[in-house]
């Protein structure tokens, strides 16, 4: 085979065979297919998709690039979540310990914040001591010690996926649905999870800014799921606005700890909750409520012990922003909307995201809510605070907010926090 032999049957809005795609992946993971031949391909991928059976088929390609991970040794089923990525979405942080504390292993692989989306790797870093590279033996440690492990993947999970996404973030083809879908179950398959539960965000948020486009991504990440005999369910959930309060690394870092603490804002614990009780019916634990276990306290034992057991400390402070600047509301009324995306992208001018994956983040970076849509506020009251190490940053953050609220006589319509759970069939 050859690699415009492929291109052009995908170009042509063929679809390709099974010998084809283990072919290209094998070829391209292994530097047979130079990197223009694979962008070519995977824009003919975005212009003109796959069918099941292809995605099918290339997932498992980018599984078998690298090691599949074994958790048998274990005593208990395990349950991990995925996030498509949204602006203050800090769930994974009181997720993971709360499943835990529930009966099940949550062995979770996470990544780092992209442009206006955070990332859960970031946020835990931003511990004094807390380390994400873990050896397979090393996260095999902190499950028995605390039940659950949150880390970085090792670069011999889904070695193509690593090299194809790094190549699709430089060539404008991120947003294909096939590539989307292929490249987080991937990792999420060889991850060797029992169960999985994936949160895809809507809105102008999150990369899929429709309802329809967040179904079609939920419903081919669950059929390959599925497929793989990973027990899979999806939510659709809310990214129209950002969620709590906190928009930042430390800044979530607590947020989350209040959340452990038993108390936080409302929208993270219900989404938190929600997604506990569905990774643990698909994990078939039964018999525990995780309200409880944040009210009891034992969530926020495993969050002690998770963090230890990676070498962070729990009671250390965390960093904090040199300045701050304040957003006023322009009248008063009720707070109609408040962008998502405006928001992130004013996080990410702060200092709390990066724009290239080897760029550094500020751990003190970021923005505090004071108000989320529907709220009745006073003209003059404080919207936000922006928090950034140096002050020539607030700018810019300021041009990213206009037109990102807005304050009105009444309240307007907006989704609800969970639009929508698929299942397989």
């Amino acid at each position: 085979m050859d690699a415009i032999e492929v291109i052009r049957a995908k170009r042509d809005g063929g679809e390709l065979t099974a010998a084809q795609i283990d072919w290209v992946i094998d070829a391209y993971t292994n530097g047979g297919v130079a990197d223009e031949q694979m962008s070519a391909l995977a824009m003919a991928i975005l212009l003109n998709g796959m069918d099941r059976r292809e995605i099918a088929v290339w997932t498992q390609a980018m599984i078998r690039s690298g090691e599949r991970m074994d958790w048998s040794a274990l005593d208990r089923p395990t349950a991990d979540k995925h996030s498509t990525g949204g602006v203050g979405d800090k769930i994974t942080l009181p997720l993971a310990p709360l499943v835990a504390a529930c009966g099940a292993y949550v062995p979770q692989l996470s990544g780092r914040g992209l442009g206006h989306t955070g990332g859960t790797l970031d946020k835990l870093e931003s511990i004094p001591g807390w380390r994400a590279s873990l050896s397979n033996d090393e996260m095999l440690h902190v499950l028995r010690e605390a039940g659950a492990v949150v880390c970085a993947a090792g670069s011999g999970l889904a070695p193509a996926d690593k090299k194809l996404y790094a190549l699709r973030d430089v060539t404008g083809t991120v947003e294909s649905i096939p590539l989307i879908a292929s490249s987080i179950m991937s990792k999420k398959i060889a991850e060797g999870t029992g169960s999985l539960v994936l949160d895809v965000k809507v809105g102008s948020g999150a990369f899929m800014k429709t309802t329809e486009t967040a179904r079609e991504l939920a419903e081919t990440m669950v059929a390959l799921g599925t497929d793989a005999g990973v027990r899979t369910v999806a939510l659709l959930t809310a990214m129209d606005r950002p969620l709590g309060l906190a928009v930042g690394n430390a800044l979530e870092v607590e947020e989350a700890v209040e959340v452990l603490a038993g108390g936080g804002p409302a929208d993270v614990v219900e989404l938190t909750v929600r997604l506990a009780r569905e990774m643990l019916a698909a994990a078939g634990v039964s018999g525990k409520d995780p309200a409880r276990a944040l009210a009891d306290g034992s969530a926020m034992d495993a969050w002690r012990r998770m963090i230890a057991a990676q070498g962070g400390d729990p009671d250390a402070l965390l960093p904090r922003a040199a300045e701050t600047a304040t957003v006023q509301a322009p009248a008063s009324g009720v707070l109609t909307r408040l962008d998502a995306y405006a928001v992130g992208l004013a996080a990410w001018r702060l200092g709390a995201g990066r724009a290239r994956k080897e760029d550094p983040v500020s751990a003190g970076a970021g923005v505090t809510l004071h108000a989320k849509p529907g709220d009745t506020v006073r003209e003059g009251q404080p919207l936000l605070t922006l928090h950034a190490d140096e002050a020539d940053r607030f700018e810019r953050a300021l041009e990213a907010l206009e037109g990102g609220y807005a304050v009105a006589p009444a309240d307007a319509e907006r989704l609800p926090l969970v639009i929508e759970r698929v299942t397989a069939g």
